[in-house]
């Protein structure tokens, strides 16, 4: 029996729609796919690459029916939130406190990117599936900047090994620029976002992180909103974002 190639049907990536639908970034749709728990006309799918067309196919996510709006008529949210530390970045997880339990907006939104649950400060969440794939992935380039105080004084060697790169978890980091703003502290600027890569940079000093804040992802600043608390970003914010 031939099969079907993926790329000849016509239609939208299945990780697209569903993360158009405002269900889940295109990152974790891909994932949704991949573990079978995504339906085209009654048939399940796992392939990356299957398209769909919203106007005639009936999409599924877990058996229940996915809405589909395209992005010209659907108006999105996108806020910034101030991470308060021991709140955890993800949709869901039991017995904690997560950054969506900070907000009260009616419209499923995702967070972008992760900071973990010790460190504070920016968070930007949206359900913008195309925007929160844009400032996800590294290959954008988009900024993100993070104050920090160690444990005890960091040298200029130390804060020099970081700006050029450093080998954690058997990767080199990408360059950065580090600005010294007392014995103890610094601000950084990455271009990507390893699992705990600051505070794994830092322990490679011989030292120890013991305050993270990111103050800015992209052109979005923490600025004074107080921690706990939330704002909408404003249309100019959501214009530079998308450039």
């Amino acid at each position: 029996m031939p099969t079907i190639d993926p790329e000849t049907v016509q239609g939208i990536r299945l990780q697209k729609l569903l993360a158009h639908s405002g269900l889940c970034s295109r990152r974790k749709a891909e994932t949704l796919i991949l573990e079978g728990r995504v339906s085209v006309n009654g048939t399940v799918v796992n392939a990356l690459g299957t398209k769909a067309d919203p106007a005639k196919d009936k999409v599924c996510l877990d058996g229940k029916q996915v809405p589909y709006t395209s992005n010209k008529k659907r108006e999105y949210t996108y806020l910034a939130v101030n991470k308060p530390k021991g709140v955890v970045t993800t949709c869901s997880q039991k017995n904690a406190k997560i950054i969506l339990d900070l907000v009260t907006v009616k419209q499923r939104v995702y967070p972008v990117g992760r900071l973990d649950k010790d460190s504070v400060g920016l968070v930007l969440l949206t359900d913008d599936g195309d925007l929160h794939n844009r400032l996800s992935h590294p290959s954008h380039d988009h900024e993100k900047e993070y104050l920090v105080y160690a444990a005890r004084p960091v040298s200029d060697q130390d804060l020099t090994a970081m700006a050029k790169g450093m080998v954690i978890d058997g990767k080199k980091t990408r360059q950065a620029r580090v600005r010294r703003v007392s014995e103890n502290g610094f601000k950084i600027i990455l271009k990507q976002g390893l699992n705990r890569q600051i505070r794994k940079m830092v322990g490679k000093t011989g030292n120890q992180v013991t305050m993270l804040k990111r103050i800015r992802m992209a052109n979005i600043r923490l600025g004074s909103l107080a921690p706990g608390k939330w704002r909408h970003l404003t249309e100019k914010e959501v214009k530079t974002l998308r450039q």
